[in-house]
């Protein structure tokens, strides 16, 4: 792993873009932008849309290391250029944001209360290209729905069992098992989750970290012994479903917790705008995350 990409992440004051929407969550995103499915045909050129989109994010003024730390993204987007450049080295050349990768395939149908990942098919071959692209970690989700022992083991059982596998690939895992916001037993979900992850980092071997990007819990400062402890590089935060208000009022009552937000960064930004509007509403957005991640 590159020293100079981990030293950031691990103690830098800023958080992380998640530019990471699949096949699933683009048209969704792409709606909120002001770009209808009428606007595309296919999936290709949704997709091309979509790079147009998270372009138009990574190149804006506001978008720099100065307060993002890292973007996650798309694996496709790998393949992409940003500006001429491959969109990883576009990333930590020009703007000295750190990129990871998204590698999870989706999310099998719900068993015990949560959906695993489903089986991955082409991991060896994601982390080959995204070393080559010097990309620095990964990140994969799984969902828990409700507070189910054997369902919340069954999602760490996983996740951690391939992140040996991505450390032995030398990136970092980003490990998402997020929690339902609307589920009335997040609470109960939590405490069970927490449990587990500190049972299987007492077993990682020394020498080996790993991150992990969870929902906002119910009770502020609740992951305080993850963010602390030596195994764990940063905890960052998903907004699930948050509005970016919300989420931002939630994370700041989270000391050393970090964004690791999606709609809740993007949510104002649209398709019609002027590009001087356009950086200026990013702009906000990202003075209103950073200074929650920053509490």
């Amino acid at each position: 792993m590159d020293q100079e990409q981990g030293s950031k992440i691990g103690y830098g004051r800023g958080f992380l873009a998640a530019l990471d929407q699949s096949g699933g969550s683009t048209p969704k995103a792409l709606a909120q932008y002001g770009v209808p499915e009428s606007g595309y045909a296919t999936q290709d050129e949704m997709f091309d849309r979509m790079h147009e989109f998270r372009s138009r994010i990574i190149t804006a003024p506001a978008f720099t290391g100065d307060r993002i730390l890292g973007a996650i993204l798309f694996e496709q987007t790998m393949n992409r250029e940003v500006a001429g450049m491959a969109t990883p080295l576009y990333l930590w050349q020009r703007k000295q944001v750190v990129p990871f990768v998204k590698v999870d395939e989706g999310l099998a149908d719900e068993m015990d209360g949560v959906r695993l990942m489903k089986p991955f098919t082409k991991l060896d071959d994601v982390l080959a290209r995204a070393t080559r692209s010097r990309v620095f970690g990964t990140k994969m989700r799984s969902f828990i729905a409700r507070s189910n022992p054997a369902g919340v083991a069954a999602v760490l059982d996983q996740q951690f069992g391939y992140a040996e596998q991505i450390l032995d690939a030398d990136l970092m895992p980003i490990i998402e098992p997020e929690v339902d916001i609307h589920s009335d037993e997040k609470r109960s979900a939590e405490e069970l989750l927490r449990q587990g992850i500190l049972d299987r980092l007492s077993v990682l071997p020394d020498g080996r970290q790993v991150m992990l990007k969870l929902s906002i819990p119910t009770q502020d400062d609740f992951y305080a012994e993850l963010i602390e402890h030596p195994k764990v590089l940063r905890v960052v935060a998903l907004s699930g479903g948050y509005s970016q208000h919300d989420a931002v009022a939630r994370l700041a009552r989270n000391h050393g917790l970090i964004a690791s937000f999606s709609r809740a960064l993007t949510e104002d930004l649209r398709h019609q705008q002027t590009d001087d509007e356009f950086n200026r509403t990013l702009d906000t957005s990202i003075v209103a995350i950073y200074r929650a991640s920053t509490t």
